[in-house]
């Protein structure tokens, strides 16, 4: 097993591709554009975390937005980590997918599994709140 490695997982959701996609670009939030720097604070595994990425890709025609992780407990752990999110749409259907790439410190390093666990599990709260609105 090498120190580099690489997870996708993907999750459908019921709420249309662009919301999801501009929650994650600078539309939405105001996150910026790229080359910007975004300090975030979340718990992960029953920790508070932070992290510092840069935007460093958006792609509006294929919905996709693309984080490299500067700063924070994930370079505690990993050379380099970068976080992709991308919606698509066939039909009815939206799925995103969440791409990491990364490299370890060190062989005794995990994959990161539980993150790609809390980013779905996040991509499905974002979805369930936004359907929320969508009823009303």
């Amino acid at each position: 097993m090498g120190l580099k490695g690489k997870l996708v997982s993907q999750i459908d959701i019921k709420s249309e591709e662009n919301v999801f996609h501009e929650i994650f670009s600078e539309k939405q939030h105001h996150w910026g554009t790229v080359g910007s720097v975004i300090y975030l604070n979340y718990t992960h595994d029953g920790k508070e975390r932070v992290a510092k990425e840069i935007i460093e890709a958006i792609d509006e025609e294929k919905k996709s937005v693309t984080y490299k992780v500067i700063e924070g407990d994930l370079m505690e752990l990993y050379k380099t980590f970068k976080l992709t999110v991308h919606v698509n749409t066939s039909g009815d259907d939206n799925l995103v997918t969440w791409t990491f790439e990364y490299e370890k410190l060190s062989e005794d390093i995990p994959d990161p599994h539980t993150l790609m666990d809390f980013c779905l599990a996040m991509t499905k709260d974002i979805d369930s709140h936004h359907q929320s609105i969508a009823i009303t």
